[in-house]
């Protein structure tokens, strides 16, 4: 978790994308917890995979200039061991700092993580910001 975090933070893309499992899923829900409401990201693996070459092409709009972010995680815990996955929880704040507007997002990350060729993987990321209920400024980086 700390390592996801700090690739992210780093936009060390590739050593991030790496960090997931072909059965990959990366959520970050808007509203409720219901999939089939609006979310702000419901990528598969291959979903990843594009948003991670969107990113280093330098070209994002969103991200021109690139967001200098840092972020805290905290209160980690093992909510549960499911077969091979042990789902973790954590809590985050995240500073970003872009263009003259420095924004902190704060919230709840839940993993579920598998080793894989003795190497811990990410097989999901359900990020909560606390705010989500409300309208969210363009997210076009990593959280």
């Amino acid at each position: 978790m700390y390592l996801e975090a700090r690739y992210a933070d780093e936009h060390d893309y590739d050593a991030w994308e790496a960090l997931w499992t072909d059965d990959a899923l990366y959520w970050v829900p808007a509203g409720s917890d219901d999939p089939a409401d609006m979310s702000v990201l419901y990528d598969n693996r291959r979903r990843i995979s594009t948003r991670v070459q969107q990113l280093k092409t330098g070209k994002r709009h969103a991200q021109v200039p690139t967001s200098m972010l840092r972020r805290v995680v905290s209160n980690v815990e093992v909510l549960a061991i499911e077969g091979d996955d042990a789902v973790v929880g954590a809590n985050f704040v995240l500073g970003e700092s872009r263009a003259d507007v420095m924004r902190t997002w704060i919230g709840r990350t839940t993993y579920r993580l598998r080793v894989v060729d003795g190497t811990i993987r990410l097989a999901a990321k359900k990020v909560e910001l606390i705010n989500r209920h409300e309208p969210l400024p363009t997210l076009g980086f990593l959280i």
